[in-house]
């Protein structure tokens, strides 16, 4: 008997290039392998072994993801995230840690992480991870036009409406607002506080 495997949708840039994928990890052979994890799905793979060398690929390499180890030599990966994020404040984050206290998870993701793996993990449940935040970031597409989308929902920011499949749906002006903050956040974890800041201050 034969079974069927469903291949992966293959993800792509807008311009029509493999994503670019950021690495982070002093473990020079976990860094290879999962470099090579990675590659191995058709993407662009850069690697980095401390915070600084992180920050400037960040800059330079413009990753769609980045998979961060939360303890590097210079410093620890939640400042390495507060400075990709000065200059993508949307980049899609994995934290790698070795640290499986749920205080250090909550800590993680409340800093703006995305997702985040304990070690020792399996490559292909990092993987797996990291195309979840590369197709959840590209569903979001912000146009010109004043509009947001993300897949069938269409929010217009200057007539104030919001549609799914073309349809019109009717809200509040805090469920309008929460909407739009989530959206803008495609992909991202935010806080309760965050919400109340942004949507009922």
């Amino acid at each position: 008997m034969t079974t069927n495997s469903v291949k992966p949708q293959k993800l792509e840039r807008p311009d029509g290039t493999p994503p670019r994928v950021l690495v982070v990890d002093d473990e020079h052979n976990l860094t290879e392998l999962l470099s090579m994890a990675l590659r191995y799905e058709g993407w662009e793979v850069k690697a980095a072994g401390t915070g600084m060398a992180a920050v400037r690929a960040a800059r330079e390499f413009e990753p769609d993801a980045v998979a961060l180890d939360m303890m590097l030599p210079d410093m620890d990966g939640l400042e390495v995230l507060r400075r990709m994020r000065e200059h993508n404040d949307r980049l899609p984050v994995l934290f790698l840690t070795a640290r499986d206290a749920v205080e250090d998870r909550i800590a993680g993701l409340t800093a703006g992480g995305d997702d985040y793996v304990t070690k020792p993990f399996s490559l292909e449940e990092v993987v797996a991870r990291v195309r979840a935040l590369l197709r959840r970031a590209g569903q979001q597409e912000l146009v010109d036009d004043g509009r947001l989308r993300y897949a069938d929902v269409v929010l217009d920011d200057d007539a104030h409406e919001v549609t799914r499949d073309g349809q019109l749906i009717e809200l509040t002006p805090t469920e309008f607002s929460l909407l739009r903050f989530l959206m803008l956040n495609c992909g991202r974890v935010v806080s309760k506080a965050q919400i109340l800041d942004h949507v009922w201050a």
